[in-house]
């Protein structure tokens, strides 16, 4: 089994920044992509960036600019750098991941809350 556990999150004025941490642990598995979600209350869940093989990168048009999504060589943890944050950013962010192109979402992790004031 692989377990998810995101980090990172918290309370921060307009404006500044946080980033959130992704850690994968059980099992070795490669993952085929990583991505980070979010969900704001009475909202359906989002992807908010991703990454395929370490490298390919994909952001939402809301994030674009603002948000960094990254990997470590290992593959084994997954970063999110979120600069300028405002708050329609308020958000549980979750990370994710695939095993392969045509796998769903497989595993999931707990969820991080990013609360950011005005």
């Amino acid at each position: 089994q692989v377990q998810l556990v995101e980090s990172g999150g918290g309370l921060v004025q307009a404006g500044g920044s946080l980033r959130l941490s992704c850690a994968a642990s059980g099992r070795p598995f490669h993952s085929y992509a990583m991505g980070w979600f979010r969900q704001a209350p009475g909202e359906e869940r989002e992807l908010v960036a991703d990454i395929i093989g370490g490298g390919r990168t994909n952001y939402a048009d809301s994030v674009n600019g603002r948000f960094t999504v990254s990997q470590d060589s290992a593959e084994s943890t997954v970063y999110l750098q979120m600069n300028n944050l405002k708050p329609e950013d308020t958000a549980v962010y979750y990370c994710a991941a695939r095993l392969s192109a045509f796998d769903m979402w497989t595993y999931w992790g707990q969820g991080t809350q990013v609360t950011v004031a005005s």
